[in-house]
């Protein structure tokens, strides 16, 4: 059953990202928890937002970019790479970002930020301590990691709801 009383934005990324429709089966069973939902977009909409402390939002976005080429989702990648264009991000970078050259960048710092998030999201166990030094040697503050960290732990959450949704899409569409 239904939750009526919880607002839903008018675009939903995760929806967007799997090509759910009203009236498919698996959109009409992710909205038997419309709570969830909301909460979803709403952590999207945060950490996206122009108000994060110490990352710009073409930062997060190139981050975002780069979690979705190495949890390979596709879908989402596309996504980040428009609200990329919107933001008027520099092509090169966000291409040797989609490319996963991150080598190449001249900004130390992106450099830093997206090194981490691949161990993060590749081999966790690399996340440690020297990690976070080096974050820092590279300028990050405090708010500035533990919003790096938020977002990292934020785009893992929402690749595996994006990848088990276009599962039971699949699914649904072989049926």
């Amino acid at each position: 059953m239904t939750n009526l009383s919880v607002a839903l934005p008018a675009i939903d990324v995760v929806d967007d990202a799997v090509s759910l429709a009203p009236g498919q089966p698996t959109w009409t069973l992710r909205r038997q928890r419309d709570k969830v939902v909301a909460a979803t977009q709403s952590s999207h909409d945060a950490m996206f937002s122009h108000a994060v402390e110490g990352l710009t939002r073409t930062e997060r976005l190139l981050v975002a970019l780069h979690a979705c080429r190495v949890s390979h989702a596709p879908n989402l990648a596309a996504r980040y790479r428009e609200e990329l264009a919107a933001e008027k991000a520099d092509v090169a970078v966000a291409d040797a970002v989609e490319r996963g050259d991150i080598a190449s960048l001249a900004d130390a710092r992106l450099r830093a930020m997206l090194d981490f998030a691949g161990k993060l999201i590749a081999r966790p166990i690399e996340g440690d301590r020297a990690a976070i030094e080096a974050l820092a040697a590279h300028g990050l503050s405090t708010p500035a990691l533990v919003a790096l960290g938020q977002l990292i732990a934020f785009l893992s959450y929402q690749v595996r709801v994006v990848a088990g949704l276009q599962a039971l899409a699949a699914a649904e569409a072989s049926a």
